[in-house]
């Protein structure tokens, strides 16, 4: 299969990133250092390329129902520009994709889909629009995105691209005209800072990343350091923390889903949350420096109960921390277990998946 490029492909390969395969796309992976990144974005400034993110746009006199149809957050009565986090589950509860839903008009809505699920979710969604009067609109070849994140975030979209980024609070959006085109400002995030996503045609992305980086106020960041990031405020990574085997309740994630309307999957999510569940999400701080990888055996008295999803030694904290997928019944805060890492097994104990705090701006 052919790999695909953003339109920023040939920034990355002048600025000397290491590029690897990811999703069906050649990403950078990191510039200079994944640490020099991740602490860039912790106490500065990072910009990400994250053009190779699905977009899909529904509108129409049933945009809302449809929608709400098949997302587990309840997007009706909301304000113009409200975003929402949320999941396409199957009946049986396990996770299609986890997504975010723009809601841009009151028919009209943007959704922002997992690159690496793009031709999966959209078939889903295909699949459910039965009898819903709606225009659907799969736009992820027209967009680019760039993802704006750090302390400094404001300031450098503000000043350095002239954007009204200072109108938009925590979990919003809007559409704004630039230089004759319409595109798309939010404030969201995923790495547990304060962060700005711009989405718009591939000439304005390429022309917007050059700007950000011949300022010098914002550090070129690749997926590396954007894995670090999320995984120190606990967000989950489509694949590793939710799978078409991982329901929202299994994750930690049941929040976002709204069980006093009607949804695909909603029934399974209801039974769950009234009888629980046989294994968990959950986090896991270890002794010493060992670092746990995806997959690595999570046990029990030498008994195997799970397999780490995500494992780290945390750059904001310096400790050896994981999220696992394990048996429920090992899922309570101080549990002690042990993760088999190579041929020796590394004690630790059950921690909340957060294991660093998030600083959103949300006033």
């Amino acid at each position: 299969m052919e790999i695909k490029k953003t339109c920023l492909h040939d920034r990355h390969i002048k600025l000397g990133a290491t590029m690897t395969p990811f999703a069906g796309f050649d990403m950078p992976i990191q510039y200079s250092s994944i640490i020099e990144e991740h602490n860039a974005v912790r106490k500065d400034c990072g910009v990400f390329d994250v053009s190779h993110m699905g977009e899909v746009a529904i509108s129409g006199k049933d945009a809302e129902k449809f929608v709400n149809h098949i997302f587990t957050n309840d997007v009706a009565g909301a304000p113009v520009g409200q975003v929402f986090y949320g999941m396409m589950l199957h009946e049986n509860g396990g996770t299609v994709d986890d997504l975010l839903v723009y809601k841009m008009g009151e028919n009209d809505f943007f959704l922002v889909i997992n690159a690496a699920n793009i031709d999966k979710d959209v078939a889903w969604m295909q699949q459910n629009i039965g009898d819903y009067d709606i225009e659907f609109c799969h736009c992820s070849d027209y967009y680019g995105q760039l993802a704006v994140q750090g302390p400094q975030a404001e300031a450098v979209v503000a000043e350095v691209l002239g954007l009204p980024c200072k109108e938009l609070v925590f979990y919003t959006a809007m559409r704004v005209e630039v230089d004759g085109e319409i595109i798309i400002l939010s404030r969201t995030g995923y790495t547990g800072e304060d962060g700005f996503e711009i989405y718009g045609s591939h000439d304005f992305i390429v022309r917007n990343w050059d700007k950000l980086i011949e300022s010098g106020r914002c550090k070129p960041c690749g997926l590396g350091c954007r894995d670090t990031l999320r995984f120190e405020v606990g967000l989950p990574l489509y694949g590793d923390e939710l799978t078409d085997e991982i329901s929202p309740v299994m994750a930690g994630l049941s929040m976002f889903c709204k069980l006093d309307k009607e949804f695909v999957g909603r029934d399974a999510v209801a039974r769950q949350k009234a009888e629980g569940v046989a294994k968990r999400v959950i986090g896991i701080e270890l002794q010493g420096n060992a670092i746990p990888r995806h997959g690595y055996d999570v046990l029990k008295d030498g008994e195997k109960i799970g397999e780490v999803t995500t494992g780290y030694n945390s750059i904001s904290t310096g400790k050896s921390v994981c999220m696992a997928f394990i048996d429920a019944k090992y899922a309570k805060l101080g549990t002690e277990v042990e993760v088999q890492i190579r041929k020796k097994t590394f004690p630790g104990v059950v921690v909340k998946k957060r294991f660093y705090e998030k600083h959103y701006k949300k006033d």
